[in-house]
């Protein structure tokens, strides 16, 4: 019953990627307005998330702020029917690359694509590898329906390399040295193991330090990768390579990471993943943020 359930689910998301775009984000609208309403534990969370981030702002207006943000969720949502279905001449209308010479080196140093958790994260890593060749990590999902899309939508273009959370860095390292950017997405909250504390927004948040080890192992350029949802569609824009990176110790190249992704977040704060949990993780001593 389940399967038939994921499988009527799947067939309609399928109709929905023949819709066009301002079609589809009206319905997003509308979905997002819904699940503010009744998503009472995201709502508390992307609330709790915006008070500790943003504490110059009143009541009132993270309520708005958050509400955005639950409509850009679900727009971005209903647009991965694009990147799952769509054929490339609509991605590439809809999804549109600047910086593409930030991506080429001269001396062929490895890439690390940083990916900070905006809502569009998944319409860049498409548009990436229409782009090239790339590997990124990949979570395995508990409804095997969905687990098997996901993996197909990632699979469409240009044959990339996808790695679990648990393979560790050596499969990165050896994909980043084989000549494949990275699209790495370091801004969550995985837990103590492989983390330390490091300031997001002034609040101790644990991150992990992947991306200063993995630079210090092959000698990678890191080149941000900010994906911004748009009125048409999706904007990617590849930043110039972090100078001077890695620095004088995996901390401080850990805390500029977070200073940077917070200068990010301002540009579009409605944008960034506020439903995650992350300040989940405390030093010790400290209370906890969510219910």
């Amino acid at each position: 019953m389940k399967t038939f359930a994921s499988r009527l689910l799947l067939g309609f998301l399928w109709l929905l990627h023949w819709l066009p775009l301002p079609v589809l984000r009206a319905i997003g609208w509308l979905v997002g307005q819904l699940l503010y309403v009744l998503g009472r534990e995201r709502r508390q969370v992307a609330l709790v998330n915006l008070g500790l981030c943003f504490p110059d702002l009143g009541a009132a207006e993270r309520e708005h702020l958050a509400r955005r943000h639950f409509i850009a969720f679900a727009r971005a949502f209903i647009d991965r029917t694009l990147g799952w279905w769509a054929p490339r001449w609509r991605l590439r209308r809809l999804i549109r690359l600047k910086g593409l010479e930030n991506l080429r080196d001269a001396a062929g140093r490895p890439v690390i694509l940083l990916a900070p958790h905006f809502v569009g994260l998944d319409a860049g890593g498409t548009l990436m590898t229409l782009t090239t060749p790339l590997v990124s990590v990949y979570s395995n999902q508990k409804n095997r329906v969905f687990n098997q899309v996901l993996l197909s939508g990632r699979l469409r273009f240009n044959q990339p390399i996808l790695m679990s959370r648990q393979d560790g860095l050596r499969k990165a390292v050896k994909a980043l040295k084989d000549g494949y950017p990275f699209y790495y997405l370091p801004d969550m909250d995985f837990g103590p193991k492989e983390s330390i504390f490091v300031p997001f927004f002034g609040v101790p948040a644990a991150t992990i330090t992947g991306v200063s080890r993995l630079a210090r192992l092959t000698g990678a350029r890191v080149v941000p990768c900010i994906t911004r949802q748009v009125r048409d569609g999706y904007e990617v824009e590849l930043q110039p390579a972090w100078e001077n990176y890695p620095g004088e110790s995996v901390e401080a190249d850990t805390e500029f990471m977070n200073r940077y992704i917070e200068t990010q977040v301002r540009r579009m704060p409605e944008q960034y993943f506020w439903l995650h949990k992350r300040f989940k993780t405390r030093p010790p001593g400290q209370p906890r943020y969510y219910p």
